[in-house]
């Protein structure tokens, strides 16, 4: 049996692959040499998960790897090229993100209902002024994405007093943690009540743009929303709009449809909105638990086992009871 190929789509820092010296080949591409690379390599690591050249690079002739591993949770950079028919198993990060995402959530509700950002700055100013601030025990969070980060994040703000209403792609009546799942047609109806508006959706057809001038007049004047899925699930202008109308009372965005940010975007000087460089799952040694996980389910595939976290290409997420692993080899 020849020796296994495992490409690697480069970004620094390079991840820890120690483990594959003598079992595998480990070779090296960059954006302008992908293409030409593909056709060679068994395994593809897509560590450059904020790059689209796998997407640019995968049309064409020849071989393609049989498995892509994405160290990320969504998989719309790979998507839908890689559903080409060509049996190619795709692997997301599942799992590594879901504690530290819902941490930053829980974090950004906190310093928006306890205004910290404007104790900060009356601090800044030496002056004394007493405020009232939210109370978040009794205070209703809809959130948007019902996948493990979703539900890490409805735990956490439930620890807190928070009622949950929890909304997925379909709806299920019946759930162990938050009585019910709603559907994603129910939204429209759920925001109205929500103080919290969080959303950590996979991005789809469906899900881009859902986030548009309706829906946030929908909400509250006391609502904010969060965002911690997918710039494009917001359409910006109209976020802009609700906050400078005072429709909703605060946003926060950890991820924004260009990235980085240009210096020169309005988002930057908008009242009441926080933005953070796309950084709510990323905690010291993440990059290390990243290649940690690949290397584990590269073991799986070596032995000819079930690959963990196979994305339904069609759905572009991991299904919560998928219904046939993939073969390792």
């Amino acid at each position: 049996m020849s020796e296994t190929c495992v490409l690697v789509l480069d970004a620094e820092p390079l991840p820890r692959l120690d483990r594959l010296a003598g079992r595998a080949r480990v070779r090296h591409a960059d954006a302008r040499t992908l293409k030409d690379q593909l056709p060679y390599a068994d395994v593809l690591l897509a560590w450059d998960f904020l790059s689209d050249a796998v997407r640019l690079a995968w049309p064409g002739e020849g071989p393609r790897p049989r498995w892509v591993h994405t160290p990320s949770a969504g998989v719309d950079r790979l998507l839908p090229e890689l559903d080409d028919g060509r049996g190619t198993v795709v692997t997301n990060a599942r799992g590594i993100f879901d504690r530290p995402i819902a941490e930053y959530v829980v974090g950004l509700v906190l310093a928006m209902a306890k205004d910290f950002h404007g104790t900060w700055e009356l601090q800044r100013q030496r002056r004394w002024r007493h405020r009232e601030t939210f109370r978040l025990s009794g205070s209703r969070a809809t959130v948007v994405g019902s996948g493990p980060i979703g539900r890490e994040i409805g735990r956490a703000l439930l620890a807190l007093g928070v009622r949950i209403d929890l909304v997925g792609r379909t709806a299920r009546d019946s759930d162990a943690e938050f009585g019910r799942v709603h559907s994603i047609d129910a939204l429209p109806v759920l925001v109205p009540d929500a103080d919290w508006v969080v959303c950590v959706a996979p991005l789809t057809a469906e899900s881009a743009g859902m986030f548009d001038a309706e829906m946030f007049a929908r909400m509250k004047r006391t609502a904010h929303f969060v965002n911690v899925g997918r710039g494009q699930h917001v359409v910006e202008d109209d976020l802009v709009d609700a906050l400078l109308a005072h429709r909703i009372k605060g946003a926060a965005l950890d991820v924004l449809e260009e990235e980085p940010l240009p210096t020169t975007s309005r988002l930057w000087d908008v009242p009441g909105l926080l933005i953070s460089p796309h950084m709510s799952g990323d905690t010291v040694g993440w990059r290390d638990d990243l290649a940690e996980q690949f290397l584990d389910n590269f073991d799986r595939w070596e032995a000819g086992e079930p690959l963990v976290n196979v994305v339904d290409k069609r759905l572009g997420y991991v299904p919560t009871a998928p219904r046939e692993p993939a073969p390792g080899a």
